[in-house]
């Protein structure tokens, strides 16, 4: 596979990650299954996909405990990225950027990963009550100590920006600029896909402009982009799908014509081409510095989104791409 560069360590990574999140949260509960999971991750491996995705908050601490056990075997294969600053409370989310609680969570991640240095360690999001600067220089504390190789920022929730027209990563950009000045990011995680582009405007270019890695976050559309999906089919009360806008029976059959147009460019690639490959392709295509992060929990889609990056995307592809409709629904 075609390996990218992360900041200005150049940290080498395949072209296309693995999202491990779906493996034990947040995505259809039942479908949950730890042997076949690990599976996916070492399908993931064996197609040159080397940068794992996770976060303590996944499961919580399930996710980077399935995780440790395939990187026990493979450490020297993977790339590792995880999470620090969200705990999970009952039915909602805090963040916590205490530095003494980041150096903990640290090591609490270490000993879950079975490694004794993360590649990428991730600020999930700042906390309102604690200088993002603080938390940011604990983290420089981390790579000082070696426990930690490179630091990332997520993008905050933009959805108040996008309603009322603004820049959606306005917030973010800011909290870059201040962390910039403690210790260098690496890398930048917000979502981006052929349904969601919004990125594209300021934050990529940001990112591009500094030698600064971006890791696209839901590049399939949390699945939708895969026309595997049908609209009216229902999800598990624990899949965040049952509760997100775009994908009621109403949003999901508006939104077709997304999906037919991915189908009708794979279709001129041949078989083998999926709505998915394309999907992925495109968001290789925004940019040197961009690496698509697509979650899954089973090994053969980690072997196919792993197979995008072989697909060459041509200028009347991305044309096409680009007149598709927009997206109908609220993205939160």
């Amino acid at each position: 596979m075609e390996r990218r560069t992360i900041g200005a360590a150049a940290l080498g990574v395949g072209a296309v990650g693995l999202g491990c999140m779906p493996m034990s949260w947040a995505y259809t509960g039942s479908q949950q299954r730890g042997e076949r999971s690990l599976r996916a991750v070492h399908a993931a491996l064996d197609a040159g996909s080397t940068l794992l995705d996770t976060a303590d908050m996944y499961g919580p601490f399930t996710n980077e405990l399935l995780l440790g056990r395939a990187l026990r075997e493979r450490r020297a294969d993977a790339f590792v990225s995880t999470k620090v600053g969200l705990l999970l409370g009952d039915q909602h989310m805090v963040a916590n950027g205490r530095p003494g609680y980041v150096r903990r969570a640290c090591d609490a991640s270490l000993r879950r990963l079975q490694t004794d240095v993360i590649d990428l360690y991730q600020l999930h999001r700042a906390d309102p009550e604690i200088p993002v600067e603080e938390t940011w220089g604990a983290m420089a504390d981390l790579v000082s100590a070696g426990k930690v190789r490179a630091l990332g920022l997520c993008a905050v929730g933009a959805r108040a920006r996008r309603r009322s027209g603004g820049d959606p990563h306005e917030q973010t950009i800011r909290q870059l600029e201040r962390v910039q000045q403690v210790f260098p990011v690496s890398a930048v995680q917000a979502e981006l896909s052929v349904w969601a582009p919004d990125a594209l405007r300021t934050l990529v270019p940001w990112c591009e402009a500094r030698g600064v890695g971006f890791l696209a976050a839901m590049p399939l559309g949390s699945g939708f982009l895969t026309g595997t999906l049908t609209p009216g089919q229902g999800f598990e009360a624990d899949d965040a799908r049952a509760r997100h806008p775009r994908f009621t029976a109403e949003m999901m059959a508006a939104n077709q014509p997304v999906v037919a147009g991915l189908r009708r460019v794979a279709a001129r690639h041949g078989e083998g081409a999926t709505p998915a490959a394309v999907a992925l392709a495109w968001v290789l295509r925004q940019g040197r510095h961009v690496v698509p992060v697509p979650g899954t929990k089973r090994p053969e889609w980690a072997v196919q989104n792993a197979g995008a990056a072989a697909l060459s995307l041509t200028e009347a592809d991305l044309a096409e791409i680009a007149a598709l409709p927009a997206a109908l629904g609220s993205w939160d």
